[in-house]
Order: C-alpha cells, then sequence, then structure tokens
C-alpha cells in the first residue's frame, strides 16, 4: 500500500533542474493556459488573490494558515522545482490534506497542464511573510508532525491519475475530470470521517463546513439538483444565480474567483456528469406546524424585515435576491447556511454578467434567537414550502460560533414625572408657562 501510495514514477518526466524562481517562458499561449488552469483550480480561495496565503482556516484539528505560493524564494515556493510542485510536495515535505491533494494531482494528466501552470506562476510577483509555513504551528499535536502525515497518505488519499471511462462520453469524461480535479467540488460537498478523510460512500451528498454547510449536489429530487437542468446548472455556475437562487457564502467566492472564468462548454461538462450520478437517498424532513397565532407574528416579521427584497410571495428579485417560494435549497434538514446568513449577513458573487452583487445585512443586532428562528419557520413552511422547524437554541449555536452580536436593548423610556426637577430640562419642562396655540 505504501509503494502505491507514494509512487510518483510519473512525474519523473517534470524539470527537476530549474528553480521556479528563475523559470521565465515567453510562450504567451502557455501563459494564457496556465492562467486558465489557475482560475479552475481556484487558488485564490485558499491563497488570496495574490496567491501569497496567509489565511487561517480553522479545522477540527488545529489551524492552520494557507501558503505563499509566488516565486519569493525564503517563504514561497522559488526554491522548488516542477517535479516538486507536481508531486504536491511543499519545501517541508508532505503538504497538508488541506491541500486537497486527492483534487489537485489530477491536473497533471497531461504534462502540459504541468507546463502551462508553471508558465502561469512566473508572471506572479513575489511577496514573502504572508502565508510563511515556518509560523505555521497551530495544528493539533500529532496532526502538526509532517511524517505523521505518511499515515494519513496511506489511508486517504488516492494516487491514481485520471483514466477515461471509454463508455462515457468527452463530455461527460471532461466533465469528471473538472470535477474531481481542478474544480475539487468533493472536497467542501463530500462529508468526512473523524480523521479528515472523504467519505466516498456519500459522495458529493453534502457536509458541513464549519460555520456554512455545502449542499447535496447528487440529482436528488428533494435536497440536491434533481429539478436543476444543465443549462439551469452552467447559468448559476457562470453567473451566481439561476435566476431563483443566488450564491452566497463560500460558493460565492467560488463563482466569483474561479467558475465564472470556465468556459461555457467545461460547465456544461460538470453539470453533465453532476447529472449522471446516482442521487442519494436523503429525504425531505417532516414539516412543522405552525400555530395561526405564531405565523400570524412571523408574517409581520416578514414583512417589516424582509419583504422588500424577497418579495411579499416570497419571488424574491430575478438574478439578484434568493426566491423563497419552492426553493428546494430553503428546505434542508440543516439550516445552517439560514442562521449563519441571518446573523452575518453575505452578499451575491461580482461576475462580469451579474454585477450588482447584491449584499444582505445582518440581523443579529435586532433580533432574538428566538426571533431569527420564526422568521426561518415562516419561510421554510410558507408559499408551499415545508421544511422542520429551526430552533432558538440553533440559533443561538451559530451566534457564539460566529461571535455574532447579541440584540441591542432599547433604552429604557423615561416618563417626565421621573424626571429629577433640580435637572435643568426637566426644570424647563415642569415649569414652562403653556402658550395657546398658534394659527398657520
Amino acid at each position: 500500500m505504501a509503494w502505491k501510495t507514494f509512487d510518483m514514477s510519473r512525474s519523473d518526466v517534470a524539470d527537476d533542474k530549474v528553480a521556479l524562481s528563475d523559470f521565465r517562458s515567453t510562450d504567451q499561449v502557455a501563459i494564457t493556459r496556465g492562467e486558465y488552469v489557475m482560475r479552475l483550480a481556484d487558488c485564490a480561495a485558499c491563497h488570496k488573490l495574490n496567491f501569497a496565503g496567509g489565511y487561517k482556516i480553522d479545522t477540527p484539528f488545529g489551524s492552520l494558515v494557507t501558503s505563499n505560493i509566488t516565486p519569493d524564494v525564503k517563504t514561497g515556493i522559488g526554491a522548488m522545482i516542477e517535479r516538486v510542485l507536481q508531486r504536491g510536495q511543499t519545501r517541508h515535505w508532505l503538504a497538508r490534506p488541506a491541500l486537497s491533494g486527492n483534487a489537485l494531482h489530477r491536473l497533471y494528466h497531461a504534462q502540459r497542464q504541468g507546463h502551462a501552470r508553471l508558465s502561469g506562476l512566473h508572471v506572479n510577483h513575489r511577496i514573502g511573510e504572508q502565508g510563511d509555513q515556518r509560523k505555521n504551528a497551530g495544528m493539533n499535536f500529532l496532526y502538526n508532525i509532517r511524517l505523521a502525515i505518511a499515515g494519513w497518505d496511506m489511508l486517504f488519499f488516492d494516487n491514481t491519475q485520471y483514466i477515461t471511462e471509454v463508455t462515457q462520453s468527452e463530455d461527460w469524461n471532461r466533465g469528471k475530470y473538472l470535477t474531481d480535479g481542478p474544480a475539487h467540488c468533493g472536497t467542501c460537498h463530500t462529508p468526512r470521517n473523524l480523521l479528515g478523510g472523504e467519505r466516498t460512500d456519500d459522495y458529493m451528498q453534502g457536509a458541513l463546513l464549519g460555520t456554512w454547510y455545502a449542499p447535496d449536489i447528487t440529482p436528488n429530487p428533494h435536497t440536491g439538483i434533481g429539478n436543476r437542468s444543465v443549462d439551469r446548472l452552467t447559468t448559476y455556475l457562470q453567473t451566481g444565480s439561476d435566476g431563483f437562487a443566488v450564491a452566497a457564502g463560500p460558493m460565492a467566492e467560488a463563482v466569483e474567483h474561479s467558475f465564472q472564468y470556465y468556459s461555457t462548454p467545461d460547465l456544461q461538462a460538470i453539470g453533465t456528469y453532476l447529472k449522471s450520478l446516482a442521487a442519494s437517498d436523503h429525504k425531505p424532513g417532516k414539516p412543522m406546524i405552525m400555530s395561526e397565532a405564531a405565523s400570524a407574528n412571523a408574517a409581520l416579521g416578514y414583512e417589516v424585515n424582509c419583504y422588500a427584497c424577497h418579495g411579499l410571495e416570497g419571488e424574491g428579485i430575478e438574478g439578484m435576491v434568493t426566491a423563497f417560494a419552492g426553493n428546494h435549497r430553503m428546505l434542508s434538514d440543516d439550516p445552517t447556511n439560514l442562521i449563519h446568513t441571518m446573523l452575518m449577513g453575505t452578499r451575491a458573487p461580482h461576475t462580469e454578467a451579474r454585477q450588482a452583487a447584491a449584499g444582505m445585512p445582518s440581523f443579529a443586532w435586532k433580533m432574538s434567537d428566538q426571533e431569527v428562528a420564526d422568521i426561518l419557520n415562516y419561510v421554510r413552511n410558507s408559499w408551499g414550502n415545508g421544511a422542520p422547524a429551526v430552533t432558538a437554541n440553533q440559533v443561538a449555536e451559530m451566534r457564539a460560533a460566529l461571535g455574532a452580536h447579541e440584540k441591542l436593548s432599547a433604552p429604557k423610556t423615561r416618563r417626565c414625572s421621573d424626571l429629577d426637577e433640580k435637572s435643568s430640562v426637566a426644570a424647563v419642562l415642569l415649569k414652562a408657562p403653556l402658550h395657546p396655540a398658534v394659527p398657520f
């Protein structure tokens, strides 16, 4: 098993002489392709737009800081050679599983992509310090030992390269390559076991990511993408909205920094592949029954706080504001994303096609835990929707996890008779003579 895991012989064709800081290319075609591969892989999601890293990621195993992938020699990848990069290694030997190695090592199924990626890398500015891995000591014991990663790799690292399925179409194969490779969809949408390995039996069936939830993207008609066509999926990934739902949170970042740059055929290929998967067996939860009084009170709260954007009938604003009516994404048994959005606010992705990037404010300061739950229960159980109850305890737990504001308390109103008569304001108010009304 160890030989199979660590056999990197297919990388032997890669250059092992030129340090990346010294690499230069005048091949504009290769540079352009390298940039496209970088967009496909969404490197900016973790390494920031300047690729200097420094982004903190909290995991169940401790906190890590993403690495600097600019050609800086001291803290970046400038001292590395192409072969090491292609093997998914770092200056400190084995890369942490956060690198999504199972996905990204498939980028090199064709050697031309490796060279093209390097052609794109050398044009980056060299930036030091921000993602200096020498300072990355936030992982808990055992997980902070590089050698221990070898054990994890033996259990969970899939060292096989992508193999074309001859019985499937070209679109399907391209879609599977993109989904499992550079787009690394399973990194978020596939649940993980206690050691952080992907539970392959639950492939793409939804997973909790800290304070966000990556939903089921199998063709399940209730919790997944069963009611979305390939064209609708393509529009969603390309623009951030399919005219009904609007991307938010980490998915909005993925659309803004990565998916909107995919070619239309590549996005259609991803849709083709996802629609071919076996649907999860997730069933819709039992809808709650709201009392007439609770429903009326929640409806008033919705009208005061939500209808201006989402509409009195939950219709939303096409391409800008999520619709609630008939939106299956609203009905998940896991209300994490809804609670997160209510407490922290969010915004849509900024894309070339939809540049408004509409934002939603936080309501943490304005609503108690129960009030947030009531609003969510109303939208999840109105206009033909039906979903299990969101509880005040769930909101309270999320509020604590996010460090969100508590509801502001209104200042106590004081009556004139309660004022201190010795105060100048009170004296004026209480002793001022009455004047007849002055006609206008």
